[in-house]
């Protein structure tokens, strides 16, 4: 990446023109193989991976707004596999994995930092099922571990071990826990896109799903109609908007999920510090300023908008786990879009309608699961060998079933 900046310094310096990122937005084709609805970090990375892996280019990513614009630029950026079940977490470990190599392999930095996470136990029934999730990330290769409170204290030296009710009696240490540039994801993985063939159509707003004797055939959209082999729709909190045109129903629900950033202060604060008990997670950011999240809204909307309730709340809990927060100032609130299951899992791969493919349901890991969301999209999309197996525990099917992966209490700040 250095030996890249360095380059396009002497190229300008030398008067020679340097090709854009991306290309400016084409015509809109009568027909494409694969049209991707959503211009998020889900969509560019299965358009990535179909045109530079499977060698299929006729594809359309369809964005209503600008790329990354939906909840790709609406999150905290925590990457991470901590998760509570086998599924989950081989999955989530597949996705560390692809992120821990992907500047080099998009030749994009993406700020991938690992510094790991902390979840506090503040109660033995805490302990007792932290115990159970370390044995699962063992058994699947992540590095998690069980610490004391004086390894804890070593650990994060400004944390007070008692807060509020809460004292701190142990904690999960997860190694690998990291953060990266959400918005470098996507347009990493939109520059690879483009460059391999992909067309992307920014402003551009899919309004209905056009299906014929039970068999995907196009989408409407606010620049016409466009044919399609197959679609595939990645929309995050949309998704269950997006599946009513397409004529069937997701077990979703959307809620708003809020976050907060302070003003920058000198570093202090190297791990990602979680307490499930007050629903609240800290990070320090490498420009300084601290992020602040917790747990969804309470009641359904759509609707990205912050409110004080909440951020008094996030605020309260924030300073009770590190009382030298108090006297900073918040420079910004926002809110995204979280799509829930019952059982906190994802629904991905097929669905009622033929060659009409779900990437929905993420609620708030939809940004960690970026990398192997899109490669096993692509492979479904693209192969002959049905689902792959890391996808086939998340399919549609399982609510009929009842054969559920519960991941639920398994976020930083529980739901």
């Amino acid at each position: 990446m250095p030996l890249t900046l360095i380059k396009a310094a002497f190229d300008r310096a030398i008067g020679k023109a340097v090709a854009a990122d991306l290309p400016t937005t084409p015509e809109l084709k009568s027909h494409y193989d694969v049209v991707i609805v959503g211009g998020g970090g889900h969509g560019l990375a299965t358009a990535y991976y179909l045109a530079n892996y499977h060698g299929i280019t006729n594809v359309a990513v369809l964005e209503k707004a600008y790329l990354g614009s939906g909840n790709t630029a609406r999150n905290t950026a925590v990457i991470r596999s901590n998760y509570l079940t086998p599924e989950g977490v081989e999955f989530y470990r597949a996705s560390v994995d692809l992120f821990q190599d992907l500047s080099y392999e998009l030749d994009f930095n993406m700020m991938y930092s690992e510094r790991g996470q902390l979840t506090l136990a503040h109660t033995d029934a805490n302990l007792r099922s932290f115990r159970q999730r370390c044995a699962v990330n063992q058994h699947f290769g992540g590095r998690t571990e069980m610490i004391s409170p004086d390894e804890i204290r070593h650990l994060v030296p400004s944390l007070n071990m008692h807060p509020g009710h809460y004292p701190v009696l142990g904690g999960l240490w997860h190694i690998e826990g990291a953060t990266a540039r959400h918005d470098a994801v996507a347009w990493g993985y939109a520059r690879g896109a483009s460059r391999a063939g992909v067309e992307l159509h920014q402003l551009t707003e899919v309004r209905d799903v056009l299906v014929e004797s039970g068999r995907v055939v196009g989408v409407a959209t606010d620049r016409g109609r466009v044919g399609a082999g197959c679609v595939i729709q990645a929309v995050a909190g949309h998704s269950s908007v997006l599946a009513g045109y397409a004529g069937f129903k997701l077990p979703i629900t959307t809620y708003p999920l809020q976050a907060m950033v302070t003003q920058p202060v000198k570093p202090f604060l190297d791990p990602l510090v979680s307490s499930p008990s007050l629903h609240c997670y800290v990070q320090q950011t490498s420009r300084g300023e601290i992020v602040i999240g917790g747990g969804s809204d309470p009641y359904p909307l759509y609707n990205t908008r912050a409110t004080l309730g909440l951020k008094e709340q996030l605020v309260a809990n924030a300073v009770e786990l590190f009382p030298r927060m108090g006297e900073l100032r918040t420079l910004r609130q926002w809110a995204g879009l979280t799509d829930m299951t019952p059982d906190y899992s994802p629904v991905m791969g097929l669905s009622p309608v033929e060659n009409y493919y779900l990437d929905a349901g993420w609620g708030t890991w939809g940004f960690k699961a970026t990398p192997i969301a899109g490669k096993l999209m692509a492979e479904l999309v693209a192969g002959d060998g049905g689902v792959p197996r890391l996808m086939q525990p998340f399919s549609l099917e399982r609510f009929r079933s009842l054969n559920l992966v519960n991941e639920m209490g398994a976020t930083a700040a529980s739901h």
